[in-house]
């Protein structure tokens, strides 16, 4: 499997096999890491990350797997990128400089025209429609928890289904042959063309999408998956109606119960409204409105995956990087 030199956009620029050998290269490299073993796969390299959104699982990964693996890393912070330079010129000084390139923000087509312009590798650490780096750690705990393939898990993501972590999971779910349930309200549509991609991208490998607001279609579910209900960037009045729109659709022990099986696993991204112990979740709670996704007796139960899916985020990184960038 030869991938040196890819950029990481999207999973819906990678087949089904080089996802398995990105999941593969992974595990390999974490048991590495759990042993002690030193890498120095990108040992001469440097690489850049820009972040226009805040971050603290994307920048550590990238930031640990880089200098794991030997590299040189640049946090660029205070530049002229994209205000008084534009993203083309800024794409043809950095990949002049750089031999990789990370960039996590709004813009998918921002991300895009960095790979376009810069003729060095790009990853993408998130935008408003994708977070591929993320449904690639997802899958890894996955299998590191359940006893059968990718291609037999039954998976349910409950909440804001139109959001960038739903996107990039139905990605990665349509190619390995997952079934992929959208569970969210009527009023909040998922994008026709996401929808039309990856059913027909499922159809081929023998996986399925559906979009339900109906709790009863989890039953038989592997995976229970939310995500914060105000996402980043978005206006903070959005709070008491989508709290109001998806409050049906809050994990709880009730919701994990619907899927009859015991061995369910509960997974979120992160950060996580789970209880009353952020700043913002305590001052939301004292304007009456409660923005936990997750109950906290789901969060902290032995269902819950969550901190396992955080350290994985590095792992696969790291073999993103190696795959395209290693010696």
């Amino acid at each position: 499997m030869n991938l040196k030199n890819r950029s990481f956009l999207t999973l819906k620029d990678y087949t089904k096999e080089e996802i398995r050998y990105l999941l593969d290269l992974s595990k390999e490299l974490k048991a590495k890491k759990k042993q002690g073993i030193i890498g120095s796969s990108l040992a001469g390299k440097n690489i850049v990350l820009i972040f226009d959104k805040t971050s603290t699982r994307t920048r550590c990964s990238f930031e640990v797997a880089i200098n794991d693996e030997g590299g040189n890393v640049t946090f660029l912070d205070n530049s002229q990128f994209n205000v008084k330079e534009s993203v083309e010129d800024s794409a043809k000084v950095l990949g002049g400089i750089y031999d990789g390139i990370e960039y996590r923000g709004f813009s998918q087509q921002l991300v895009e025209d960095l790979a376009k312009y810069s003729g060095v590798p790009v990853y993408n650490g998130l935008t408003d429609v994708d977070h591929p780096t993320q449904t690639l750690a997802d899958f890894l705990t996955i299998e590191e928890n359940l006893d059968k393939p990718l291609n037999e898990v039954k998976f349910v993501f409950a909440g804001d289904i139109r959001n960038n972590v739903c996107y990039g999971l139905m990605y990665g779910a349509c190619k390995m042959g997952m079934d992929f349930i959208c569970l969210g309200p009527d009023a909040l549509e998922v994008d026709p063309e996401v929808l039309a991609y990856c059913q027909e991208e499922a159809k081929k490998s023998g996986g399925s999408v559906t979009v339900t607001s109906s709790l009863d279609d989890i039953e038989g579910a592997d995976v229970i998956y939310t995500d914060i209900w105000v996402s980043m960037g978005e206006p903070e009045e959005l709070y008491k109606t989508r709290v109001d729109l998806l409050q049906p659709y809050k994990v709880t022990p009730v919701m994990m119960a619907k899927t009859k099986n015991d061995n369910v696993l509960f997974m979120h991204c992160l950060p996580s409204f789970h209880d009353f112990n952020t700043v913002l979740a305590k001052e939301k709670k004292e304007q009456g409105i409660d923005i936990r996704e997750v109950e906290d007796d789901v969060f902290r139960s032995k269902s819950s995956v969550v901190f396992q899916e955080a350290e994985n985020r590095m792992h696969t990184i790291k073999a993103v990087l190696v795959a395209t960038l290693g010696k």
